[in-house]
Parts: structure tokens; C-alpha cells; sequence
């Protein structure tokens, strides 16, 4: 893992809600903005977006934590900005602070964890007594 960023550095992620984003349960539409679990999507990628970079090519991040306050919604149409500080990197952990806004709206705060991991040893996690090997898709 390449150790290129310290407490403090950010990333940030731009998108437009969309209507795939919205509260929707079992193909019902709750609420016509966007979903706490969609934001929570989002503010992982934000975060992993400094493990694109860090990562050597035996290497993958997997998320570990995330904490999502949503404070106001973001309408469909609506940019909302997603900004992903680093908070502490120990070892081969990351955490980050996040924030969402839409304009100068709050729309969430929250935390997220990831590890940086050999790819070898999250094969064993994922398909213990594989050998590494994942198991074939069903037709």
C-alpha cells in the first residue's frame, strides 16, 4: 500500500440524484429523494476513491465501517457534492470523515473504514477451502 496521503487530505465526488436513488422498497416508492442506503453507496465510494490510488496490484480495499447521519433530503435532479477527509490512516486502515451538501445544504455527514487488503488473503476470507479460487457461477 502506498502510504501518499495524511489526516486532513480530501476527496471529493460530484453526482446528480437520479430516480433509481430515491426510497424505493420491494418496487414501492416511499419518498421521492434520495435514499439513506443510496447516499450510504455513495459516501463509501468517496472514501475509496483515496484507495484507487494507495492500492498495489495484489492489493484491494474492503469497506470495514460506515455511519451515515442524513440530515435533509437531496432531490432527484439534484448535485450533491460528497466530500471524503482523511481522518487517520494505521497500518492498512483508513477512516474518513464525510460530509454531503447540495449547494450550502447539508444532506449528510458520516464515517467510513476500510482496510487495504492482499487480494490472495480476501479470496481465502470470501471462499475458505477454495484455495483462492472462486467458486463458478450457476447457469
Amino acid at each position: 500500500m502506498k502510504n501518499i496521503f495524511k489526516p486532513g487530505d480530501k476527496k471529493v465526488y460530484r453526482k446528480v440524484v437520479t430516480e433509481s436513488d430515491q426510497a424505493i422498497f420491494h418496487g414501492e416508492l416511499l419518498h421521492p429523494v434520495c435514499s439513506t442506503f443510496a447516499l450510504a453507496r455513495d459516501i463509501e465510494w468517496s472514501s475509496r476513491l483515496f484507495f484507487i490510488e494507495m492500492k498495489e496490484p495484489e492489493e484491494e480495499g474492503v469497506g470495514t465501517m460506515l455511519q451515515v447521519s442524513h440530515a435533509s433530503p437531496a432531490f432527484v435532479g439534484e448535485e450533491i457534492v460528497i466530500t471524503a477527509t482523511v481522518e487517520s490512516i494505521r497500518g492498512n486502515e483508513l477512516i474518513c470523515a464525510i460530509s454531503v451538501m447540495a449547494g450550502d445544504r447539508l444532506i449528510a455527514k458520516g464515517m467510513t473504514g476500510q482496510k487495504m487488503l492482499k487480494k490472495e488473503k480476501l479470496m481465502e476470507i470470501f471462499y475458505p477451502g477454495k484455495s483462492g479460487q472462486q467458486p463458478k457461477a450457476s447457469s
